[in-house]
């Protein structure tokens, strides 16, 4: 199967956020939220395993939650600050029955094989395990791809300058393939006003979230990212205008008996 996202180009995205300074609005909104859920369960954990942890300190504060709690990321700057070390979610080799916890944050979106993926987070897991995170949905970025689109128009083509997503209905049962059990998915949709393109595609450069296809378009030329500028102007009030970043929240078990 012919590879969509490019690996070692994540990395090197979410490293040079690591440099720069990571951009954590969404990722804190996503990261709190899973917290409180794995709170309200009002069980301890023995050991967590944490996919994407572009906060260091996010480790110590699941740790309220687990007894042990590993870090993996998929940028070794990101993953490196937090005392843990890189992943390929889709390649790594994971041990069998380790984690009763794994909380996966803003990564799952960019892998080439999701479904194998989540195999390998299933056989890393214990019995009556909890799987919990958030990724990218298919409804994220509507302004951005509305206005690359006007871009692209003026070349009389259309390139991918934004990445295909997993639509919510879908995750569930890719969850049920894995091996997963009571799965429950939903989604948030936040919203966020910018004051031009050039504020949102900075805000994506400190996600670590712009393009990171293998079958990348060329950079815009001046008269494209103008029209693409005007578009994302135009769709707003005058001033600002807003953009929607579509989370998919799930939450699933590992069978009770294996």
């Amino acid at each position: 199967m012919p590879e969509l996202f490019e690996m070692s180009l994540r990395a090197k995205r979410r490293d040079r956020a690591a440099r720069t300074g990571a951009e954590l609005f969404l990722f804190e909104r996503v990261f709190e939220d899973c917290l409180e859920r794995v709170a309200l369960m009002e069980r301890r954990f023995e050991r967590a395993l944490l996919i994407g942890c572009p906060d260091p300190g996010w480790p110590g504060r699941l740790s309220k939650v687990a007894s042990v709690v590993d870090a993996r990321d998929p940028g070794m700057l990101f993953a490196s600050a937090a005392a843990g070390a890189p992943i390929v979610e889709d390649a790594w080799e994971p041990v069998a029955r380790t984690y009763d916890l794994v909380l996966a944050v803003g990564t799952l979106d960019t892998v080439n094989d999701l479904p194998l993926a989540l195999r390998l987070i299933r056989y890393a897991m214990l019995p009556h395990g909890l799987l919990i995170g958030a990724m990218s949905g298919g409804d994220t970025l509507p302004q951005l791809r509305s206005a690359m689109r006007a871009a692209d128009a003026l070349s009389g083509g259309a390139a991918p300058h934004a990445h295909p997503r997993i639509e919510p209905s879908a995750l569930s049962p890719l969850l049920g393939d894995a091996g997963f059990v009571n799965a429950v998915v939903d989604v948030d949709r936040v919203q966020a006003s910018y004051g031009s393109l050039g504020t949102l595609v900075a805000d994506l450069r400190s996600m670590g979230s712009t393009n990171v296809l293998r079958e990348r378009p060329p950079m815009l030329s001046r008269e494209q990212f103008r029209t693409a500028a005007q578009a994302f102007a135009d769709a707003g009030d005058g001033e600002r205008t807003t953009e929607i970043f579509e989370i998919i929240h799930f939450a699933t078990w590992t069978p009770p008996n294996g």
